[in-house]
């Protein structure tokens, strides 16, 4: 991979407030609904992406990135790296210019060439970090996931 994911990105990032949800699983119980639903409770406005449905917990579920309208200002990824890699070309499309590629504690690598595509586009990339690490008063288990993080010297500077 390229640059490190400053803690500037992921600030700056967390500052936009419609984000497109890209990959969500149709599982209620799956991790990527969880995030969803605190991203919810925390006030901003997620659109979320899965062509296998048409609705989610009750709010519209967007085939395509590039269906939304008006667009997002961002987007939150998760998937595997070549289901990413396509996923980025999509927000590219859109227009979207801030993108977070998911990477939590035992998920896959996030894609390099995911990354290399944002970077060579202009897209603003959050390259294989957990969003609830740096959410405001995160639960016990992301805030130790960060203190793992930083005493191994992989936090985010």
């Amino acid at each position: 991979m390229a640059a490190k994911t400053t803690r500037k990105q992921i600030d700056d990032f967390l500052a936009l407030k419609r984000l497109a949800f890209i990959g969500i699983s149709m599982n209620p119980k799956a991790l990527s609904r969880t995030l969803w639903r605190e991203l919810l409770d925390r006030r901003y406005e997620v659109l979320p992406v899965n062509p296998a449905v048409s609705e989610l917990d009750g709010k519209p579920c967007y085939p395509r990135v590039q269906e939304i309208q008006p667009p997002v200002e961002g987007a939150l990824l998760i998937g595997t790296p070549g289901a990413t890699e396509q996923y980025v070309k999509d927000c590219a499309e859109a227009g979207i210019r801030n993108v977070w590629l998911y990477k939590g504690l035992g998920s896959k690598p996030v894609s390099k060439a995911a990354v290399a595509f944002c970077e060579a586009n202009g897209i603003n990339v959050v390259a294989g970090e957990c969003p609830y690490m740096f959410l405001s008063g995160p639960q016990f288990i992301h805030q130790l996931h960060a203190v793992g993080k930083k005493i191994t010297g992989g936090y985010p500077k």
